[in-house]
């Protein structure tokens, strides 16, 4: 059974920048398509980023130039590099196996003055 933990968030300033890990145990991510999801409050769960599992990227619009979506097979994790942060950008981030429909427990990130 795949397990996801997700590590690196935190509290930014605007313009500042993060990078969320995921690390998988129990499976490889080489070759799996992957996903990075948030949620706010009171909100539906968005897609912000996924990555195939040829490694072809796709970006929600209100994120695309800023953020970054890898994963490093040898690690066996997944990374979302978040540059140029809004305050808009604050929520739980959670990231998803997309072929076995498997959810990491998310990480805060809080982006405010």
């Amino acid at each position: 059974q795949v397990q996801l933990v997700e590590s690196g968030g935190g509290w930014k300033q605007p313009r500042g920048s993060l990078r969320l890990s995921c690390a998988a145990s129990g499976s490889s991510l080489s070759g799996v398509a992957m996903g990075w999801y948030r949620q706010i409050p009171g909100k539906q769960r968005e897609m912000v980023a996924t990555i195939s599992s040829g490694g072809t990227t796709s970006y929600a619009d209100s994120v695309r130039g800023r953020f970054t979506i890898a994963r490093d097979n040898a690690k066996n994790t997944l990374y979302l590099q978040m540059n140029a942060l809004k305050p808009d950008d604050t929520a739980v981030y959670y990231c998803k196996d997309l072929v076995r429909d498997i959810w990491g427990q998310g990480t805060q990130v809080t982006v405010s003055t």
